[in-house]
């Protein structure tokens, strides 16, 4: 895959947010550009500028993993943009491989692994892939994400939902940061499975359709998001602050299951079990796959 406009654009974007005082250098009073200049970056990785502006340039295969460390810290990457930079250049060696292809139509949960996700009965618990289609989850994942659900037309996807459903406003408080994570994640997922044509369409998708996901995909921020706190505002039970865990899974590797709970004793736990019990008459204590 050819991929240099990306890594052009993400180190150019990473050079820009580098002040020379974070570096230990003068800012002096005759910069034209920001952040900081291609010779700096070049002196701070132990590179020759020529090189680096190969690099920036595009032409990332080859580089070794120890070029990339030290391009990782001349440009002051944390641990999500260097694992960003690292995936951006196994995707243009000659040498990577295609990840496995995964249709979200076609993928099922396996029996344990439903099982599982239906014995975690006092929080939503579900399982997405990389391009944010909710692929699987409990009753309360059902009953949680109903208005995902409900969308018609496509599998229930969170970018979808936070960008182009006004439902998805609605359900996230804050929504800047909720539009701004699912943006982030899309990016890491661009980087690690460069080959997948569903994401490429999914993205064309939303940047034809909103002005907000453009802007944000244009800034090249990347995260991978573990764990944290959240807030909703279901349409039945109303508002909720709740721990999120989200773990990828060793036996699929691409996809992660993700756990919330709220706080014993707090009005967001009496809401999650109202919504408990809202779901068990909703939807007959059925699974979640199997009650659209």
């Amino acid at each position: 895959m050819d991929n240099r406009a990306e890594v052009r654009e993400f180190l150019t974007s990473r050079r820009a947010k580098v002040s020379p005082e974070q570096v230990g250098l003068p800012a002096g009073s005759n910069r034209r550009v920001a952040g900081l200049r291609r010779i700096e970056v070049a002196a701070l990785a132990g590179m020759s500028v020529e090189y680096y502006t190969k690099l920036e340039r595009g032409a990332i295969s080859g580089a070794s993993p120890e070029v990339l460390d030290s391009l990782a810290r001349a440009l002051l990457l944390d641990d999500d943009e260097r694992a960003y930079l690292f995936d951006l250049a196994q995707a243009a060696s000659p040498v990577g491989r295609r990840p496995r292809k995964r249709n979200p139509a076609d993928w099922r949960p396996h029996a344990s692994l439903q099982w599982i996700l239906d014995s975690v009965t006092e929080g939503p618990a579900f399982v997405r892939n990389g391009r944010m289609d909710l692929l699987a989850g409990n009753l309360l994942g059902r009953a949680f994400y109903k208005d995902m659900y409900d969308a018609e037309g496509h599998t229930p996807n969170f970018a979808r939902f936070i960008f182009l459903d006004p439902r998805g406003f609605d359900f996230h408080p804050d929504w800047e940061r909720a539009a701004d994570t699912t943006v982030q994640i899309l990016r890491m997922e661009g980087a690690r499975n460069p080959h997948d044509k569903e994401h490429h369409e999914l993205i064309g998708e939303l940047a034809t359709r909103s002005g907000e996901f453009r802007r944000r995909w244009a800034a090249h921020s990347v995260w991978r998001p573990g764990a944290g706190f959240k807030v909703f505002r279901h349409p039945v039970v109303g508002e909720m602050t709740l721990a999120f865990e989200g773990m990828e899974m060793a036996s699929d590797p691409g996809l992660t299951l993700t756990i919330y709970a709220a706080e014993p004793g707090t009005p967001s736990a009496e809401r999650m079990q109202l919504l408990a019990s809202w779901a068990a008459s909703e939807y007959g204590g059925r699974p979640a796959d199997q009650s659209s």
